[in-house]
């Protein structure tokens, strides 16, 4: 376990080193092209709860695909960091002030209504192809997807991230929870499950 863990720090401290010298430009240009590649793509039902995320630090900014996903009929909400063990997912209404939620990021304040996400778009340090992911480290969305699990709801998980971010293999754990698919620049890659 504690091999697993040291390995997937590595991994983790490699492939964002290599996302973080990524030019801003080229990070923009990949964001808005992923928008254009999946917007139609993702299999989505009108009122589906679609969680995505405001970007921190080096990742994709995936709002013009949340926006699009809008467009199509999708509910959206934000995860928002509660203490150190939980998030939730908060509804993000067009007319929503966002506000400091933690971590760097913004998100729906307190009086927005909690949803349960029917499909999570979810931030990743690296990815495999067989669609194992290494998040960043406070196993935040791990807990939320089993806490979901526990009240019957199976989301689908799309990972986003930048080509740079894939590795060979990552080391699975029995907690980990496999991706149906990553949204990445070069498109839409799903996994059998």
């Amino acid at each position: 376990m504690t091999d697993n863990r040291q390995f997937k720090a590595r991994i983790r401290t490699e492939r964002l080193a290599l996302r973080d010298a990524m030019p801003s430009e080229d990070r923009l240009e990949f964001s808005l092209r992923m928008a254009e590649l999946a917007g139609d793509l993702i299999v989505l039902q009108p009122g589906e709860v679609v969680s995505g995320f405001m970007p921190i630090r080096s990742e994709a900014d995936i709002r013009p695909l949340m926006a699009r996903l809008r467009a199509r009929g999708a509910r959206l909400c934000l995860p928002v960091v509660l203490n150190r063990e939980t998030i939730v997912f908060r509804e993000l209404l067009q007319s929503a002030v966002l506000v400091n939620t933690g971590f760097g990021t913004l998100g729906p304040g307190p009086d927005a209504a909690v949803l349960d996400p029917d499909l999570l778009l979810v931030p990743l340090s690296a990815f495999d192809g067989a669609g194992n992911r290494i998040g960043y480290g406070a196993g935040h969305y791990d807990r939320a997807i089993a806490r979901l699990r526990e009240k019957g709801r199976h989301p689908r998980l799309i990972g986003i991230a930048f080509d740079c971010q894939e590795v060979a293999e990552v080391p699975a754990e029995a907690h980990d929870v496999r991706l149906e698919a990553v949204l990445t620049e070069s498109g839409l890659r799903t996994f059998k499950l």
